[in-house]
């Protein structure tokens, strides 16, 4: 038990009949310990160097454990403290050499659709700080219902940043579920068209697709780890995320003078959705969407619609949310933006 402070276990059991004995003798230790006569002097010889025992006469008494152990305990929690600072110093000397002369180690290709769902879900599994997403129209490798970590890694503090596609808001039934990922947390924005599917966690790991989804075979994707291609592509979202519009359907966005449908109604006009697909959205009619906008146009004094979306910008209306407006959710159904992953 004593081995980590460097006793053998012979000095183990001469000390402990020291310890537990008074004015012990070498012969009596010799005999309690089960050492033979002619090494116990030597081992008691190595225990008074140490300081755990000291010699009255022809007998041996022990100094209090918990005052002579103590140096010990130190120089032994040094040894361990120097022996995982030079594990981490290996390490990372190790990883630098494999990027260095392994390529393989920082893209993985992931074929098949069922593997590039796994990765999907185990990339957010490991996030613990920010996952930043493209998301585009069209096939997906993931459905919303089969995805199960999104709400597990908000619920952690992870944050969520999507950029959708147009198109994809103009898809049947996916409003209600980009509506679902923003009130959890999730910040969103809209631009017309996006490079990519994409998807990146903590800066240290990103999938995306290789191919589109028109060529033959089987989907195949790559796993980019910490390297100069991730930093462009965490770069590329960066620029994407200035071009692209502020997504407030949500009822979590500072409201100024707006309604929640009226929010809803000019952020899909300003990401550029149809008038006839804000209608479908939001279960209106399509001359219901003409009255409003009009009405949202009076209300600020202007003609056009370049206008409205101009002034909504100065006033406020679409300002996305700070930290202290983030909702963590802790279940339920999981919006589109994470089940959009990564098949091309």
């Amino acid at each position: 038990m004593l081995e980590a402070l460097g006793m053998t276990p012979d000095e183990e059991r001469v000390y402990r009949v020291v310890v537990g004995g008074y004015r012990s003798g070498p012969g009596e230790i010799a005999g309690k310990a089960g050492v033979h006569r002619r090494e116990v002097d030597a081992i008691l010889a190595v225990l008074l160097a140490k300081g755990l025992i000291s010699k009255r006469g022809e007998h041996y008494v022990s100094a209090p454990p918990d005052v002579s152990l103590g140096p010990l305990l130190v120089h032994g929690q040094e040894q361990l403290e120097a022996a995982r600072a030079a594990v981490s110093q290996l390490a990372e000397e190790y990883r630098a050499s494999v990027r260095r002369r392994d390529s393989a180690q920082l893209v993985e290709v992931i074929t098949g659709v069922d593997a590039i769902r796994r990765q999907a879900l185990s990339i957010q599994r490991g996030a613990r700080e920010e996952s930043l997403w493209f998301c585009l129209e069209g096939n997906v490798a993931m459905a919303a219902s089969e995805n199960v970590e999104e709400a597990l890694a908000q619920a952690r503090g992870v944050q969520y940043r999507v950029i959708y596609e147009t198109g994809l808001l103009e898809e049947p039934g996916r409003i209600a579920n980009v509506l679902e990922g923003i009130e959890g947390g999730e910040i969103a924005r809209s631009i017309s068209k996006l490079p990519v599917r994409l998807a990146i966690s903590d800066r240290k790991v990103a999938l995306c697709p290789l191919v589109s989804h028109d060529s033959a075979g089987e989907p195949t994707a790559a796993l980019v780890r910490e390297s100069s291609l991730l930093s462009a592509l965490v770069a590329l979202f960066e620029v994407y995320w200035e071009r692209a519009s502020p997504l407030r359907i949500g009822d979590t966005a500072p409201s100024g003078h707006l309604d929640p449908d009226e929010r809803r109604l000019l952020s899909l006009l300003i990401s550029g959705v149809s008038d006839k697909s804000i209608a479908t959205q939001l279960d209106v009619s399509y001359r219901t969407v003409q009255r409003r906008l009009q009405d949202l146009m009076r209300r600020v004094d202007v003609r056009t619609r370049m206008q409205l979306a101009w002034q909504a910008s100065k006033l406020g209306w679409l300002d996305e949310p700070g930290p202290g407006h983030l909702l963590p959710r802790t279940g339920g159904r999981h919006p589109e933006p994470v089940g959009d992953a990564i098949s091309s």
